[in-house]
């Protein structure tokens, strides 16, 4: 089987000799190439060419930015559903790794690896649906508002060399917070022909359960979606602490139900559209994607056959 590993060196838990490693294990069942990200999108131009040149299979190993790059770089020369595209493995290396943790891989590397050489070697995989916004894939979740604030925040401080830790972003959070509800509300949403509504300070938009994790605390925005439905939508209607408080809390306790006073929550969602009164940040994965006045969002079942 031939086989191409996108690595991300900068990675929160990778080092050299653990990447060594895990390469020497998989070049010793498949024919590897070996592909180092050196800039940013070198991991989806490496997956756009691995599908091109035909390889069976792409693994990327880093965290969900990673895992991200090479889901949009692959689509870039491959078509949702090919049942010729290459199969994607994941070996986590970041930070939170929520796409592998949600589809149940070792959050260890090389458990991890040992657990995609079974499935390659027992051809067990499974389709997985994922989620787009506009021309962008995302595996797990985006959000438009306050997520989007935290994400781009925590970009510039690793940017300059802060440590990306579960602290960092409660911090992050929390600051974040403080500044955006002194702000008007300026976002609108459309579900559908069923839901109109304006006024809102954030929507979140996940394809999985949980949302994400803060550290090993799973945090369970839309719990009755998954990589099976559509996607979960989950907006807030004000800013005012309680309520805010309220739904955090939920969340770390798994136990996230619709409060409609304060919020608006969907599941199984095809397609739903964004519309900002001014730009607002667009955050995939992740991934900060700078300001947009207009998003929409599009649920794609079985987009891509993941090795599990």
């Amino acid at each position: 089987m031939r086989a191409v590993l996108v690595v991300n060196p900068q990675a929160t838990s990778t080092t050299a000799a653990g990447r060594d490693v895990l390469a020497h294990a998989l070049a010793s069942e498949l024919k590897l190439d070996v592909v180092e990200t050196q800039y940013r999108g070198h991991a989806a131009d490496a997956a756009r060419a691995a599908v091109q040149d035909g390889a069976d299979l792409v693994i990327a190993h880093g965290g969900d930015g990673t895992v991200n790059e090479v889901v949009n770089g692959m689509f870039a020369a491959g078509e949702v559903g090919d049942r010729e595209m290459p199969t994607l493995g994941v070996v986590p290396g970041g930070s939170a790794n929520v796409f592998a943790r949600a589809l149940g891989l070792p959050r260890d590397p090389v458990e991890a690896t040992h657990r995609l050489l079974r499935a390659v070697d027992e051809r067990s995989s499974r389709w997985v649906g994922l989620g787009r916004a506009d021309e962008r894939w995302f595996t797990f979740n985006a959000g438009v508002g306050w997520d989007a604030e935290v994400v781009a925040e925590v970009e510039r401080l690793r940017s300059n060399g802060r440590n990306v830790t579960p602290a960092l972003y409660a911090r992050t959070a929390l600051a974040c917070y403080f500044r955006m509800a002194r702000q008007e509300p300026q976002i609108g949403l459309q579900i559908g022909d069923e839901l109109q509504v304006s006024g809102l300070h954030s929507v979140f938009v996940s394809n999985t359960d949980p949302w994400t994790y803060l550290g090993s605390r799973p945090v369970r925005m839309s719990p009755e979606t998954s990589f099976d439905t559509g996607l979960g939508v989950f907006a807030l209607k004000n800013m005012r602490a309680y309520p805010v408080l309220r739904h955090v809390a939920e969340m770390l306790r798994g136990r996230a139900k619709p409060h409609g006073r304060n919020s608006i929550e969907r599941a199984d969602v095809a397609h739903l559209c964004v519309t900002c009164t001014e730009p607002l940040r667009l955050q995939v994965d992740g991934d900060c994607l700078g300001e947009r006045s207009e998003i929409e969002f599009f649920s794609v079942p079985d987009a891509l056959r993941v090795s599990v």
